[in-house]
């Protein structure tokens, strides 16, 4: 390649993906305005409660506005309490339309009030509900021990679209700050760390950009979840490519004079294994558009389109950077052409050469020392909270989750949270009789109908959140199944629906992904053997780091319950991002055996070679999903907590200990029915394709 091609080649790099950024940049600002975060958009279509919703949302008065204030004092509400309460309730409904005059309801005790407020004036838009909401709570003020907040649908709402709607700022800015930190003390360099830093930047902006896109285009479902896990991935996994190609980038440059051939012979040797393991975890993520989960669904586009934008400007876009800069951006610490790396003093030996020593001394022992702990830990599963209630997803509750758990306990009975069911209007009194006949209902009655369809309010005896109250509507729905055209939605039975689609989910996603992941490594690794050990590890860290997370949650953290995808979601991260590291390893494990290594002395060499920088990625990977763990909303919290634990687990254990030991253990069997092949080319050549860690 000619010298002006050499200097333009980079500089038309940067220009291509400057274009790029300007193209997505305005797109990926508007990508929260498309999330849909309602308990029914997590849902599939076919779900009970999920056309419960729908044909709610066909009937008269689907446009109003509903809020409730909640009024409560702890030793009983006075005169001047209920004074205070009319007059500021007068306040709030001057100038709407109402459905209804606001009239007070109070509990047996005496201690609290709620006054149930429905109105058109808002409209139905998000924006006149939420500016109604936030009017509501300028004039509903408690004082002196009386406690008075805004709760209702409309609340609801706005609290939980505020929530969602700052995750992205806040995952932006702790993401960026944690991994400049990592990459500081990684490179020990005052300007390295800026570039990858600024490459997974523009892949993260790209990112966005298409997935708006395609919501547009497709319709694609994306929740604040997905958001905020596609935000981390891409800055995990795009720091992670940029450790690997800048760890060979700099042993390159001692050998090799000119920056860009440099640059080149490090793609040439990192960037095969970088193809496949970006591609690994991609077809894993690509597998959850089997799920019937929406939220789930739409996360492995999302998540693939991440991968896929981090991959490539880790391979293209940070290349040519560090090619113009040349040498100098690793200040301080410049690799000099003909320079040997730093070495160990003598008689000491590096942190992974010690562990594969002490691996290699007994490996049965430490194999099975390592199984049993894995063991002992995924038990922790079954001491877990149990599953997630609606109401319990905030780590701090919002002002209409604290509301509404302050009716809850002054109206027991369901009052509350009355339970709909819409069946076709001929059919209306037969689904009315079935409610009323059903074990657990206090009370039922039709409220409006249209287009066909009638809308029934069942109140249930079961204090609301209860398992009585589930089985109240998980007996509802046996009584009314018998009424053709009828259907049972709800908090509880939104709740029944996502727990049945997770476990169908589970059931059909997990196969698939370990089928999916098996035969791209049984193709990259030419070995039967060596996939199966591979992918067993990591389903182990899976269940291991479930285990743990499930004492943390319910015995540490206090969290009422488990999200419902905890299970599948960390599985399909552990499984694909784990692999990753499987790949170098054992990518390593082959090339050292067939350039000459003994099969042991192969296996050793991998881990002393790699291990520097398979752990430097995996501690980057477990500190961006640690940065869920900052939210507050429980299930992202659960979700960073896992992963982040299983990665870690996964660099330090399972990788490290105890896929060394099955690979001592088994030798050469570790790639039938392949065979390695013996190098013949003579040592100077082979020294110039080694990897430093």
């Amino acid at each position: 390649m000619t010298p002006g091609i050499r200097r333009a080649l980079p500089w038309a790099v940067i220009a291509f993906w400057a274009a790029a950024l300007a193209v997505c940049a305005p797109s990926a600002i508007h990508l929260t305005s498309v999330q849909t975060d309602s308990a029914v958009d997590y849902l599939p279509s076919s779900a009970d409660s999920t056309r419960v919703a729908s044909v709610q949302a066909e009937l008269p008065g689907s446009d109003a506005t509903r809020l409730e204030l909640v009024y409560h004092r702890a030793g009983g509400l006075t005169r001047a309490d209920r004074v205070v309460a009319g007059q500021q309730v007068d306040r709030v409904v001057s100038g709407q339309h109402l459905d209804a005059s606001p009239t007070p309801r109070v509990s047996h005790d005496g201690t609290t009030e709620v006054y149930l407020i429905s109105t058109t004036a808002a409209g139905s838009g998000d924006e006149a509900q939420d500016a109604l909401v936030d009017s509501a709570r300028e004039q509903v003020n408690g004082a002196h021990g009386l406690t008075a907040r805004v709760t209702g649908p409309a609340a609801l709402r706005s609290d939980t679209g505020a929530v969602f709607g700052s995750i992205d700022l806040t995952l932006v800015i702790a993401t960026a700050l944690v991994v400049a930190v990592l990459l500081v003390l990684t490179y020990r360099s005052p300007l390295l760390w800026f570039f990858p830093l600024l490459s997974v930047g523009v892949a993260a902006i790209t990112t966005r950009g298409i997935v708006y896109g395609l919501v547009q285009w497709t319709g694609l479902t994306v929740t604040g979840q997905s958001g905020g896990i596609m935000t981390v991935l891409v800055f995990g996994a795009g720091t992670d490519y940029a450790l690997l190609l800048v760890s060979r980038y700099r042993e390159e440059l001692r050998r090799v004079r000119r920056p860009y051939d440099a640059m080149r012979a490090a793609l040439r040797g990192c960037g095969p294994a970088l193809l496949a393991s970006g591609g690994t975890v991609v077809a894993g993520l690509l597998c959850l558009l089997a799920a019937g989960l929406n939220s789930s669904r739409g996360l492995g586009p999302v998540g693939a389109v991440g991968v896929l934008c981090a991959l490539a400007a880790m391979t293209t876009l940070l290349p040519a950077l560090l090619v113009v800069l040349g040498r100098r951006v690793f200040w301080p610490l410049v690799p000099v052409y003909g320079s040997e790396p730093h070495a160990p003093r003598r008689g000491r030996r590096t942190f992974f050469a010690a562990v594969g020593a002490r691996a290699g001394r007994r490996p049965a022992a430490v194999l099975a020392g390592g199984a049993v702990l894995l063991g002992a830990l995924a038990l922790g599963s079954l001491d877990g909270p149990g599953t997630l209630g609606q109401l319990d997803g905030f780590t701090s509750p919002p002002e209409s989750v604290a509301a509404l758990r302050t009716a809850d306990a002054a109206f027991p009975g369901g009052q509350g949270d009355p339970i709909p069911v819409v069946t076709a209007t001929p059919r209306a009194q037969q689904a009315l009789d079935a409610a009323r006949a059903t074990p657990g209902v206090g009370s039922a009655r039709a409220t409006r109908s249209g287009k066909g369809w009638t809308e029934l309010l069942v109140l249930p005896r079961a204090a609301p959140g209860s398992a009585a109250e589930t089985t109240t509507v998980t007996t509802l729905r046996a009584h009314e199944g018998r009424v053709p055209g009828t259907y049972v939605g709800g908090t509880i039975a939104q709740r029944l629906d996502q727990q049945s689609t997770d476990a169908r989910d589970l059931r059909i996603v997990v196969p698939l992904v370990l089928a999916v992941v098996l035969l791209i490594l049984g193709a990259l690794l030419r070995s039967v053997v060596a996939p199966l050990i591979l992918v067993a590890a990591v389903a182990a860290v899976w269940a291991a780091a479930l285990g743990i997370g499930s004492l943390l949650f319910g015995h540490v953290l206090g969290f009422a319950g488990t999200d419902p995808s905890l299970p599948l979601l960390t599985f399909v991260f552990l499984v694909a991002l784990g692999v990753d590291y499987g790949i170098f390893l054992m990518h390593r494990t082959r090339e050292e055996r067939a350039r000459g290594a003994t099969a042991d002395g192969a296996v050793l060499a991998a881990l002393r070679t790699t291990g520097g920088v398979i752990a430097s990625a995996g501690i980057v990977l477990a500190a961006t999903f640690s940065v869920l763990t900052t939210l507050p909303l429980v299930m992202m919290v659960e979700t960073g907590l896992v992963i982040a634990v299983g990665v870690l687990l996964d660099t330090f254990l399972v990788r490290t200990w105890l896929v060394t030991s099955a690979s001592l253990l088994l030798g050469d069997r570790l790639w039938w029915p392949g065979t390695t092949r013996h190098a013949t080319r003579p040592q100077q050549a082979r020294a110039g394709e080694h990897t430093a860690a």
